[in-house]
């Protein structure tokens, strides 16, 4: 299996209580934990990183499909959130999308616009399973294959 980004995403915190630096293939931005958990809300936190994923590949896979239908459809908003509950000692999260369609749609449109939502690729990704893996290595700069295999999965 290949990794699907060429460059990894990279983070690193320093002494600043949450503040985490975040590198992608073009740039860097800050994510920061609310007040409200001991951050001073620098940049977004990490479930609203996790939402803006889920709305802007929605939002993407929208737009595509729509531009290749040739339907004047100027504008799409998501709302999104968040629910979770324990059920039999598991966690279980509940993602909330609210698609707002600022033009006229048909009923059709509606529905076929509906399951295209449903297929972005982070949707997808989150409705499958999804392992997470820890690899411990002594430098950022190693590449993830070269790291010794010291794993813990979660």
């Amino acid at each position: 299996m290949q990794y699907k980004m060429a460059n990894p995403v990279r983070g690193t915190i320093g002494e600043i209580k949450y503040r985490c630096r975040i590198e992608w293939r073009n740039g860097t931005f800050i994510a920061d934990e609310p007040p409200s958990s001991g951050g001073e809300d620098t940049g977004p936190d990490p479930f609203t990183l996790f939402l803006s994923s889920v709305v802007s590949c929605t939002l993407a896979t929208l737009r595509m499909y729509i531009d290749r239908k040739g339907w004047n459809i100027p504008n799409i908003a998501i709302n999104a959130n968040l629910r979770q509950a324990t059920r039999n000692g598991q966690l279980v999260t509940h993602v909330d999308k609210d698609l707002y369609f600022l033009s006229p749609v048909s009923n059709e449109q509606r529905e076929k616009l509906i399951s295209i939502a449903k297929a972005c690729p982070v949707s997808r990704m989150l409705e499958g399973d999804i392992i997470l893996t820890t690899l411990v290595g002594e430098t950022p700069e190693v590449s993830a294959e070269m790291l010794p295999r010291t794993t813990i999965d979660s």
